[in-house]
């Protein structure tokens, strides 16, 4: 059973592990044996899942999945590294998966890392899924409940319809009614907030512990990090916490926006960003504003 604040991505792939690691190699005897340790001496990331697997045509190996929220330029080189790092450890060859589940631009994903050295080389070829490629009728019919939480993000899977029946087989099951919280997080890309709030169980707490729910939020930090120039560096930061407030409050968190539009201190701008993690509701959010920028 999972735990309420256990939303990974190993988590989300110990559901139904036979029918993941059959879906992300396309190997229709493929059989999970067993989830192993992903922690190697330099590298540790809740984004890896690594699992031991067996078929009758390729006998023992490792499928490493690795979950990215958006695809990163060094990835080609971090599949290479923890490949490598996996076949070290277990000594078992290795079918690595990165899969991308928000598009970051239109730009191709490369499949491969190669680097060639004075005549020597290096080739590591992985498989890419990029979920917004991914038919939502797969997560329904295979059946995969791995991909539940992912509806909204799936083609075809925007509309308020299907997200409904996502989250009715979610909340049918013991097993699976913790991720309702991963599944509106990721409706409120698609939908209004205000009716993902009205339809489904917000748990920050839940939330809180979600990978992806982290690096939004670390996302909306670089964004006020990356540009040099001072109003740029605002404007990035404004974005961020405009952001932070409409996942984590939906509309209420918003109409703070025009109150923390008058604020141009840069480290102040930090400061909130900041608080919008800790705070539980916006009436917090509200008097630490109050007590420290007024």
């Amino acid at each position: 059973m999972i735990k309420p604040a256990d939303v990974s991505t190993k988590c989300l792939i110990s559901l139904a592990p036979d029918n993941w690691v059959k879906w992300v190699t396309q190997i229709p005897d493929i059989v999970a044996s067993e989830i192993l340790n992903s922690e190697f001496q330099w590298i540790s990331r809740e984004s890896d899942v690594l699992i031991r697997v067996e078929s009758p045509q390729y006998g023992k190996f490792l499928v490493l999945n690795e979950l990215q929220l958006r695809y990163k330029p060094e990835m080609p080189r971090r599949m290479r590294a923890y490949a490598a790092l996996a076949e070290e450890k277990y000594n078992l060859p290795t079918y690595p998966v990165l899969i991308n589940i928000l598009k970051a631009s239109e730009a191709e994903i490369p499949t491969s890392y190669a680097s060639n050295i004075a005549g020597l080389r290096a080739i590591q070829d992985y498989r890419v899924i990029n979920l917004w490629e991914v038919d939502v009728n797969i997560a329904f019919a295979q059946p995969l409940p791995s991909l539940l939480p992912f509806v909204p993000i799936l083609k075809g899977g925007e509309n308020e319809s299907t997200i409904r029946e996502a989250l009715q087989i979610l909340r049918a099951d013991e097993q699976l009614n913790q991720l309702e919280t991963v599944l509106a997080f990721f409706a409120t890309f698609v939908l209004e907030s205000t009716l993902v709030q009205e339809i489904m169980r917000w748990d920050m707490a839940v939330l809180h512990e979600s990978p992806w729910y982290q690096e939004i939020l670390r996302e909306g930090e670089a964004r006020g990090e990356a540009r040099g120039e001072l109003r740029g560096r605002k404007e990035e930061l404004y974005s961020g916490i405009e952001l932070a407030l409409e996942i984590k409050f939906g509309n209420q968190g918003l109409e703070l926006m025009p109150i923390i539009s008058q604020i141009t201190d840069l480290q102040k701008l930090k400061t909130i960003q900041q608080a919008i993690k800790t705070v539980n509701t916006v009436n917090e959010l509200q008097q630490v504003l109050s007590t420290n920028f007024t």
